[in-house]
């Protein structure tokens, strides 16, 4: 029975008393096992308070095979099916792990976080913020006190024809199927991108017996450390600037070259420069995206900041968000090229973002948080620098080289041509006066062009991925 008060006696579709309730609560929840997240909980867990850590790492085969958000192209050893083989990995993969769990941390490992929840101006029933957990067999909830996010960057998506094909992968998708689960099956590769990030992949691909056959840059310079171009030029790797792709070669579905271009000052192909490099596997190392959405179903600010690498929660100088008791830390926080070159950077915001949330709670001091930052801010890491621009002339040398063809958005096969002249989904087959007169210039005479609002119209971005590897692209290109 319902009494007059309860909301559901006026609205039948009232949630009043109907959300999942939280099945257990912890007072601190880390969500990602990277160098920032187990920084966070292990000190956290050293300063007294009750820790729980949670990554979705070993990754299901099946969400592997949708190739998001690691962007793993397909070149997996079959042992990545072996479950209780792939978590023995992950951990002796992750020295963090092992610092957090002798910390006293519990680990939940193999999981995934869907999503957050808290009440707000349109949420009033909640007992209290919680996460949504999930494996591979059921879905539940655990309500926090302190939540600290370090969820970490993903692959930033560039399109060219073929990018399709199975071997096109992403640098951070090439670093799991490497160094986390040892299940790259690459022979030989071609890295896009010569920044820190481009470098250390080719690094630890000729470290764990890959060829390197070339890298790539557009811009006139090799963006990373000198030093580590010296290496790679040593260890027989082409450097090629000035350079942009054409198009992936190979079968109907495989990559077996990529075919490249050298590009001008203004980043339009040099006549007679084509060239053909063969490989198995093209690496995109443009850069890394922050993985901000649990951040946003909580309401934090997140302003477009490029010299971050995006969009990037903001933090004070305690690694607080502005979403109650919301901390970040790590790539989620902002990502840039020192971050690839030492992981210091990142696990030194962690323990920030610990000890704070510690202190919040009491287990520790002002004093001894001061003195513990005092520690850290001697240890601080490199500084970030500006890399937007750097997307964008990837962005104009592959449209002048490859034209407006290519797919933008994979998984609804959108071209550049059709997202720029607002085109329906071509496999609904239809056209009428009204949607052929549509156009940005006439979505202009409303006001700013909304990327909502064309992702609605063209299907761009909604797609299974949810837009995690065309997101940028769509942005760039309106």
């Amino acid at each position: 029975m319902t009494s007059d008060t309860d909301p559901r006696s006026r609205d039948k579709a009232s949630i009043y008393g109907r959300y999942t309730k939280p099945e257990r609560h912890v007072p601190i929840v880390v969500v990602g096992s990277g160098a920032a997240g187990t920084a966070a909980a292990a000190e956290a867990a050293r300063a007294g308070v009750e820790v729980l850590l949670i990554d979705e790492n070993p990754i299901d085969l099946g969400m592997m095979s949708l190739d998001v958000p690691l962007f793993f192209g397909q070149r997996m050893l079959t042992t990545v099916q072996n479950r209780s083989s792939m978590f023995q990995r992950v951990v002796l993969s992750n020295e963090g792990l092992a610092d957090a769990e002798e910390a006293g941390v519990e680990l939940l490992l193999g999981h995934y976080v869907w999503g957050a929840f808290r009440n707000s101006a349109n949420v009033r029933e909640l007992e209290g913020p919680m996460v949504g957990v999930a494996d591979d067999d059921r879905t539940w909830c655990i309500s926090y006190d302190r939540l600290i996010v370090a969820s970490g960057a993903r692959d930033m998506g560039m399109a060219f024809t073929g990018w399709d094909k199975a071997g096109v992968m992403g640098a951070n998708g090439a670093w799991s199927l490497i160094n986390r689960y040892s299940a790259l099956t690459t022979q030989r590769m071609v890295v896009v991108g010569s920044g820190e990030l481009g470098l250390k992949t080719a690094e630890a691909a000729l470290a764990n017996g890959v060829e390197v056959a070339a890298v790539v840059e557009v811009e006139d310079h090799v963006l990373g450390s000198a030093e580590l171009q010296r290496k790679l030029e040593e260890s027989g790797v082409e450097i090629h600037t000035s350079h942009t792709i054409l198009n992936a070669e190979g079968s109907a579905d495989e990559v077996e070259g990529v075919r490249i271009v050298q590009v001008d000052a203004d980043l339009k192909p040099v006549p007679d420069s084509e060239k053909s490099l063969e490989c198995d596997t093209i690496v995109l190392a443009i850069g890394l995206v922050p993985n901000v959405e649990l951040l946003a179903l909580l309401g934090a600010d997140i302003p477009f900041r490029s010299e971050h690498g995006g969009y990037a929660v903001a933090v004070d100088e305690w690694m607080r968000t502005s979403a109650p008791n919301v901390y970040a830390a790590g790539d989620v926080a902002g990502w840039h090229a020192a971050m690839a070159l030492d992981e210091q950077t990142a696990a030194q915001q962690g323990r920030l973002a610990g000890i704070a949330a510690a202190e919040s709670l009491g287990a520790a001091s002002a004093d001894q948080a001061r003195e513990r930052r005092a520690e850290l801010d001697n240890q601080n890491g490199g500084s970030p620098s500006p890399i937007h621009g750097h997307y964008r002339k990837w962005l104009h040398s592959l449209i002048n080289a490859d034209g407006w063809g290519a797919y933008t958005c994979l998984c609804e096969e959108v071209t550049r041509g059709e997202l720029r002249d607002v085109q329906p989904p071509r496999y609904l087959e239809w056209a009428s006066e009204q949607m052929s007169s549509r156009s940005l210039t006439t979505l202009l005479e409303d006001g700013p062009v909304n990327q909502d609002q064309i992702k609605r119209l063209t299907r761009a971005g909604m797609g299974y991925c949810q837009g995690r590897r065309c997101r940028e692209q769509v942005s760039m290109l309106l």
